[in-house]
């Protein structure tokens, strides 16, 4: 499910002007490229994955079936998959197989003599697109034309071998999966790690085999047809993305997801630097105990010298670590979006993002929460940055200051660029009983951790409001 974080990683990679001679997609990667190759641009997969309900996914089987619970072929069934997913997504078998221009397959387990088969796309039919997103346990292998065949997940979750073969020599491998040295209890987490040293392990067995393929031909040797060394390349989260129980139950969205594979992969293109090829390539950093919640803005913009627009700033904040946020002298965090920006267009990804609450403004008077999104349109950098100014008074501004958002549009990466646009944000209040829905802890191993988490944050919120707006005293300085 998590896998529309994909679909913003395509989307940076096709704006940045990268295309494609092959693709390849394992596991839930292959609903990714079954849109693709459906015809879908990257910018309505984006849209397409946005409008999808998580619970779309869920499928359940016969109610009989829970009776044995032992002996059943899987929790739940592909149905959803088939008559809501895939339709939702814009998948077409048909279109699949007609696709011209690109070399594509899909990369599926056959069970009787567990193999990965790539299976080019001419040759795709519904049963086994299914099969190459069942993992088992949860959805059923599927049986077709007389052989079993389910989610390759276990042997491999990505075939870069199968791309060198044919003669890719620039690889651009989208990662979703976690890769930190912390082992998790509970039955769920275990079977995750499962998949994480089944697929890590794979994969870093092929980044060894690429190394070695290089070595040979460093030596003048000509490999599988390549005289040039073979590149890798890899979008992954800093972090692990959210499980998709996460996602089923809203405590991440389609639309994060998609800003975090835009973010991510914007910073791969700006970095321009291959992946070494051995385990380093997928570590991950493993974030403290935080919390993040989903913020909506809008109001009037005027861009230039033009009249009547309008800015919307659809904003996720990440906290990684909650003590280190509360003790913090600026209380930085992590911020993703999309904006909605009258007359470039709607859901406009950031490629960079801060958020500051209560950061000091240099007067003890005064502190700013901060919203600031580094986003590109049309070719160019451009940086909106926002305060909400926190100044002691009484608590009838309390309201007003907390929810108006002053921003600004600067050209270039950062606030020193020319200012070409400016409006005023506010939030409602059906907008703040959202963002308290969505307020939820972030890799908290316990529900007291969790509870906690939340808890300390609502604390130190109440608190500064409480100093700046009842006590009215000035922030302390160090």
């Amino acid at each position: 499910m998590r896998v529309a974080y994909q679909a913003g990683a395509v989307k940076a990679l096709h704006d940045e002007g990268l295309r494609f001679s092959h693709a390849d997609g394992v596991s839930g990667g292959t609903i990714n490229l079954a849109a693709l190759l459906s015809g879908e641009s990257p910018d309505s997969l984006c849209s397409r994955w946005r409008a999808l309900r998580p619970t779309d996914f869920s499928s359940m089987r016969p109610v009989s079936e829970y009776l044995r619970l032992a002996n059943m072929r899987a929790l739940g069934s592909a149905d959803s998959m088939k008559e809501k997913v895939y339709p939702a997504l814009g998948i077409d078998i048909d279109r699949i197989r007609a696709a011209d221009g690109i070399d594509a397959s899909f990369s599926v387990c056959r069970f009787d003599d567990k193999t990965v088969v790539a299976l080019p796309h001419k040759e795709l039919d519904l049963p086994r697109l299914v099969a190459a997103a069942s993992l088992p346990i949860f959805l059923p292998a599927v049986q077709t034309a007389g052989t079993t065949w389910t989610d390759a997940v276990w042997i491999k979750d990505s075939n870069l071998l199968a791309c060198v073969e044919r003669g890719a020599r620039e690889l651009w491998l989208v990662w979703c999966i976690g890769n930190t040295p912390v082992y998790r209890d509970g039955a769920f987490n275990q079977y995750v790690h499962m998949i994480e040293m089944s697929a890590l392990g794979a994969l870093h067995a092929e980044l060894a085999t690429i190394a070695a393929i290089n070595r040979r031909i460093a030596n003048g040797e000509t490999v599988w047809g390549h005289c040039e060394p073979v590149v890798v390349h890899i979008v992954k989260p800093e972090s692990p993305l959210p499980l998709d129980p996460d996602f089923f139950r809203g405590r991440i969205d389609a639309a994060t997801l998609i800003n975090l594979g835009y973010r991510d992969a914007r910073r791969a293109l700006k970095a321009n630097r291959p992946a070494p090829l051995d385990p380093s390539a997928t570590s991950m950093r493993e974030p403290g105990v935080g919390l993040s919640f989903r913020e909506t803005m809008a109001g009037p913009f005027k861009l230039g010298s033009a009249n009547g627009g309008r800015l919307a700033m659809h904003a996720t904040i990440h906290i990684d670590d909650m003590s280190a946020f509360v003790t913090s002298s600026d209380h930085k965090a992590g911020l993703s979006g999309h904006l909605d920006i009258e007359p470039w267009g709607r859901a406009i990804p950031a490629q960079s993002g801060v958020f500051g609450l209560f950061s000091p403004s240099g007067d003890p008077t005064l502190t700013y929460m901060v919203y600031e999104l580094g986003f590109r349109h049309q070719g160019s950098d451009y940086y909106l940055a926002g305060k909400k100014h926190v100044r002691l008074g009484g608590p009838w501004r309390l309201w007003r200051e907390t929810t108006t958002l002053y921003t600004q549009l600067h050209k270039g990466t950062d606030t020193s660029g020319e200012v070409i646009g400016a409006g005023t944000l506010s939030l409602g209040v059906p907008d703040l009983v959202r963002l308290l829905g969505t307020a939820h802890a972030t890799n908290a191993p316990t529900p007291s951790a969790r509870t906690n988490a939340v808890w300390r944050f609502f604390r130190f919120f109440a608190a500064e409001l409480f100093r700046t707006y009842i006590r009215r005293s000035p922030r302390p300085t160090s």
